[in-house]
């Protein structure tokens, strides 16, 4: 492709992602509709689908491209010294891939945690944020009894664990720092969480009677 179509190219995707945006902002991620973008964009629909494979693949870019600026903020952060710290820490990018029931439901089918084969954006964001926790996760407070990786992975899982409960109505009476801290501190301090009263049920429900 000569650079002058290159070009042409690149201004179209432009317009068409910042169509997409004016969208979400009036109707929401799950709202988003081709036909709406293509003609605010004014683009024939063909153009689209020359651009996007479908409608998901621009979505799991727009909502990377909202991730990049939580991993920037967190991979220049500091690593926090305590529990609460660190879910403090985390908790913009975990309520920001929760903003919808839709934009969780594109995290969790395309990100690498939920091992999907193709390498996206969505994949690509999720392995950063991974770095980053288990970077965090080399020093004290927090167990050394295994590795530092093991934990990253365990973090993920509880998160998204608690992230699916946000959208369950037997268990989002509470939020989603609460429903998570007793996760956490069960598998990042575990010398700690010994020494807490039992729960008297197990799951869910239990996190949630412990964060009330």
């Amino acid at each position: 492709m000569s650079q002058p179509a290159q070009a042409r190219s690149r201004r179209t995707r432009n317009r068409l992602i910042a169509a997409a945006e004016d969208e979400i902002a009036a109707q929401g991620f799950e709202g988003l509709r081709v036909d709406a973008v293509v003609r605010r964009a004014g683009v024939a629909k063909g153009t689209f689908f020359a651009h996007f494979a479908d409608k998901e693949i621009l979505i799991e870019e727009l909502i990377a491209a909202r991730l990049e600026a939580e991993l920037q903020r967190l991979e220049a952060a500091p690593p926090p010294h305590d529990l609460d710290g660190f879910i403090a820490a985390l908790m913009p990018a975990w309520s920001l891939m929760t903003q919808e029931r839709y934009v969780f439901d594109v995290i969790a089918r395309h990100s690498t945690a939920m091992g999907i084969a193709n390498l996206g954006p969505l994949a690509i964001a999720f392995q950063r944020l991974y770095d980053v926790i288990s970077d965090w996760l080399s020093g004290a407070p927090f167990r050394t009894d295994v590795t530092r990786r093991l934990l990253a992975e365990g973090v993920q899982a509880f998160a998204l664990q608690s992230m699916a409960l946000e959208f369950c109505a037997l268990h989002n009476q509470i939020g989603l720092a609460a429903r998570l801290r007793p996760y956490l501190r069960a598998w990042l301090l575990p010398n700690h969480a010994a020494g807490t009263k039992k729960a008297p049920e197990t799951g869910a429900l239990s996190v949630a009677a412990e964060a009330a």
